[in-house]
């Protein structure tokens, strides 16, 4: 389910969490991170299948980041929240973006002429996020799997904006979308370049 979307500069709030905003710098652990980006958060729940796939070709490479906590958070209130008809307040329950593990896989993509990231984020029972092969820099054709993560989880994927083309969301915030069924974004080649 799409919790959240939209483009945001890199220090600014993807979301403000309980008074504490939560930036894409602090999303990707990277304080020299500086794109205005297109970001789509991603909840999937105990029904989804965790398989995650490339949503669009390139070279795919990832990073696994050091924990902040011992322990993961629960993303309980977040999806009893969805199954609950909606009655959500993410700025209440997402404390655990802040603090639980993730892995940046990053992108490479030539049509892009720039890298995406597809940013995976465990919840507190699930002890590792597991790609499917290990080999970093290796080819990756949209659609295909290249890493699961067990239970409720959550992906965000991360879109730098550019002159060459224009990004337009194609789902409604809220709306259960199917990795490598739903289309989520729509490149366009941008007005000025034709």
């Amino acid at each position: 389910m799409i919790l959240y979307q939209g483009i945001v500069e890199a220090t600014d709030p993807i979301l403000d969490i309980k008074g504490k905003p939560y930036s894409l710098r602090e999303a990707l652990r990277d304080e020299e991170y500086d794109k205005t980006s297109l970001v789509i958060g991603i909840f999937m729940t105990f029904y989804d299948v965790h398989v995650n796939r490339i949503p669009f070709p390139g070279r795919l490479s990832y990073r696994l980041l050091d924990p902040i906590d011992t322990l993961n958070h629960p993303m309980l209130d977040v999806e009893k929240a969805i199954l609950d008809g909606l009655r959500l307040s993410i700025a209440e329950s997402a404390e655990y973006l802040h603090r639980n593990q993730r892995v940046v896989n990053r992108v490479d993509s030539p049509y892009l002429d720039e890298p995406y990231f597809i940013l995976q984020i465990a919840d507190y029972d699930v002890d590792c996020i597991t790609p499917f092969e290990l080999k970093q820099n290796r080819s990756a054709e949209q659609g295909q799997r290249f890493s699961q993560i067990r239970y409720g989880s959550q992906v965000d994927l991360i879109v730098p904006v550019s002159s060459r083309y224009e990004l337009e969301t194609v789902q409604q915030t809220g709306v259960h979308v199917e990795a490598g069924v739903d289309p989520l974004v729509e490149i366009k080649t941008s007005q000025a370049r034709k």
